[in-house]
């Protein structure tokens, strides 16, 4: 039986750590995470769970805890956000290549300067290349699914990876929803223990973490993280149809919405996802059909699944909620082209940023995104390839 609570995205992210169980969570607050480990804590104070909580004095220190517990062979838990994951930033590629299923929720925020506490994704995307999975949540349902799915995904032999699970700061980490909430046992039984090969800690079978590692060796090991994450698409799919075995919503790469009826789709990922939908569904009542394609899986980046929803379509926006500096348009962006270029019909594709800094994105900015796609389907040809949505001129 489904427990259902009304529940903030961090107070759900919390309440997914506390079924877990997890032997160690190492954290150091900022907002808007601090209420993740802070309700945590609550839990560890109150003997709910067995967890070693370890309060650090920096994010730094949170992923280096993170990496010895993991390495040790226990299972591993973090949270943090913006600045605090660019504090990381050293300790994350080392977590990646150390191959330590270490699962965290990261708050997205938008990284100074200047300052500013509000969603965006130049975090997350940011550490788009450290070797980590990354799964986007449109709401706080998906915050307390996604993460229970990344212990499961990571833990499996074949990946052996750390996961973030990402989601909108304030919009949902901070906005209170509805939540179907599983039975402890079940949760339980359904990420199982983990038992890892080659814990740090076994001292009848010694061995070393981080050696030197030079010109002779480290392409290889290189090769076999590349080789490990390019498992990862059919093992997350696998794992969403078991999860949906036993909540009733299973989950893929992608979600598609409204996406055979039309020929024009946006391209979304993260909260977003949702005022896109209703955007959509007011539009089809004026006669105006669009797709949503929603990015789940952002890495390993679903370039084949990408291409297969996209066929026959005409016109494509991708929403970006960063800018990727110096580059042609953002990151979703640069990675659906990039999926896209040896199609010999493809679509359109146009480009919006949107919402740094935790800028609102209306039905308005949406509309406006649609009635851009008709008109480039009538015309044949896109005027501005990138395109600020919302920004003051």
């Amino acid at each position: 039986m489904a427990r259902i609570e009304a529940l903030t995205g961090d107070e759900v992210a919390a309440e997914a750590m506390r079924q877990i169980n997890p032997d160690v969570v190492a954290a150091y607050p900022i907002t808007p995470q601090t209420e993740i480990v802070q309700n945590f804590s609550q839990f560890v104070a109150d003997g709910k769970v067995d967890t070693e909580m370890i309060r650090v004095e920096s994010e730094h220190s949170a992923m280096s805890a993170c990496v010895g517990a993991a390495s040790a062979g226990a299972r591993a838990m973090t949270a943090t956000s913006a600045n605090g994951l660019a504090l990381m930033w050293e300790i994350l590629y080392i977590a990646a290549s150390y191959r330590l299923p270490i699962v965290m929720s990261v708050v997205n925020r938008a990284l100074s300067g200047p300052i500013n506490i509000h969603c965006d994704h130049s975090d997350s995307m940011g550490a788009r290349d450290s070797g980590w999975i990354q799964i986007y949540s449109e709401n706080c349902q998906e915050i307390y699914d996604n993460l229970i799915q990344a212990v499961k995904i990571g833990e499996n032999k074949k990946l052996l990876l750390p996961v973030m699970v990402c989601f909108d700061g304030f919009i949902i980490s901070h906005g209170t929803e509805r939540v179907e909430l599983l039975e402890d046992e079940v949760v339980r039984k359904f990420i199982g223990e983990f038992k890892p090969d080659y814990p740090l800690l076994d001292v009848d079978h010694p061995l070393t973490y981080g050696p030197l590692d030079l010109f002779d060796y480290y392409f290889e090991h290189k090769r076999q993280q590349i080789e490990a994450i390019d498992k990862a698409p059919d093992i997350i799919e696998q794992v969403g149809r078991d999860y949906g075995r036993i909540s009733g919503r299973t989950y893929g790469l992608l979600e598609e919405f409204n996406l055979e009826k039309s020929d024009l789709v946006i391209i979304v990922t993260g909260s977003t996802a949702g005022t896109a939908k209703a955007t959509i569904l007011e539009l089809k009542e004026q006669g105006i059909d669009v797709g949503i394609l929603k990015i789940r899986v952002f890495r390993p980046f679903p370039y084949q699944q990408i291409k297969e929803a996209l066929k026959g379509k005409v016109a494509v926006a991708v929403m970006d909620r960063s800018a990727s500096f110096g580059a042609l348009g953002g990151p979703i962006f640069t990675e659906v082209r990039s999926a896209l270029y040896e199609e010999d019909k493809k679509p359109l594709v146009v480009n919006y940023i949107y919402g740094l800094g935790g800028r609102e994105t209306t039905v308005e900015h949406i509309k406006k995104v649609a009635h851009d796609l008709l008109n480039i389907k009538k015309t044949g040809k896109v005027e501005n390839l990138v395109n600020y949505l919302g920004v003051r001129e």
